[in-house]
């Protein structure tokens, strides 16, 4: 069966698509992006999706040319037409075409693209932990924004992968930020710790999401910077993304060595977040 996908402004089949050669998400990585988990047919936090969205593409001075409805109609049309239960969304926003120059033109029309898959959740990872490899965060100083250009990312996720962890842990000097695609929590004498939601790392949804749950359920938490030493001195960690939603560090290696056991805080955070209403 042929998976279909956004482009411009309709859905066509993937072997149809072919993107402008001059896209200048293409050469400079100038655009920015959201993904949307599916669970049972159902899109997860759009809205919040859409709002993040709409503040990465103002931050780099990319006008919006889909409204929240189209985007949301988007989403939905793409979920239907590939038939997606469980999985995602990619949603993707350039800043247009032109010759490739790096001063930009402001009157340039926004090359949209998106695409849907099926994609399970990962029950085992969540059961028995990951493992992460720390390294320094050698980013740029805008991590708040979710922009395509994530070759740092790649870098340290591949980084990781050679030494056998699934996730890197970014830290800049001594003080811990996020993973290459996570978000990174430390829970210390029953106290939650992660970063603050500032320019060095990016407010994912689930985080966001984690937050509230922490505070439903009466968890103390505090968004503030923590350290390496901070990490061998706790009691558990767990990272969260949209695709793996909430899971346990049970070793790190790297800039430092540490063995950790899936806890109590974290079982309980995975408890609600799988009792809330998706």
């Amino acid at each position: 069966m042929s998976r279909y996908v956004w482009l411009h402004d309709k859905m066509i089949k993937e072997e149809d698509a072919h993107l402008p050669f001059f896209d200048r998400g293409y050469y400079f990585g100038d655009g920015v992006y959201e993904v949307i988990r599916i669970y049972s047919g159902k899109p997860f936090m759009l809205t919040a999706h859409w709002k993040r969205l709409e503040r990465s593409a103002s931050e780099i001075n990319i006008e919006m040319t889909v409204t929240k409805q189209a985007f949301s109609d988007i989403i939905f049309q793409l979920k239907e037409k590939n038939e997606i239960h469980n999985g995602y969304v990619y949603f993707q926003m350039t800043r247009g075409i032109e010759e490739r120059q790096h001063l930009y033109s402001n009157d340039l029309s926004p090359v949209i693209t998106a695409f849907a898959k099926e994609s399970d959740i990962p029950l085992d990872k969540q059961k028995h932990g990951v493992s992460l490899w720390a390294m320094e965060d050698i980013r740029w100083l805008r991590c708040d924004i979710k922009t395509i250009h994530l070759l740092a990312n790649v870098m340290a996720k591949n980084t990781a992968f050679t030494h056998g962890a699934e996730e890197a842990l970014l830290h800049r000097g001594n003080t811990v930020t996020e993973g290459a695609s996570t978000n990174i929590f430390l829970v210390k004498n029953g106290v939650i710790y992660t970063h603050p939601a500032d320019n060095y790392i990016l407010n994912g949804i689930t985080r966001q999401v984690v937050i509230e749950l922490a505070k439903e359920n009466r968890f103390p938490l505090k968004e503030t910077p923590f350290s390496l030493i901070d990490i061998s001195e706790n009691d558990e960690m767990f990272i969260t993304s949209t695709t793996l939603e909430i899971v346990p560090v049970t070793c790190i290696r790297g800039s430092i060595e540490v063995t950790l056991q899936p806890g109590i805080v974290t079982r309980k955070l995975q408890a609600a977040f799988q009792a809330r209403e998706k």
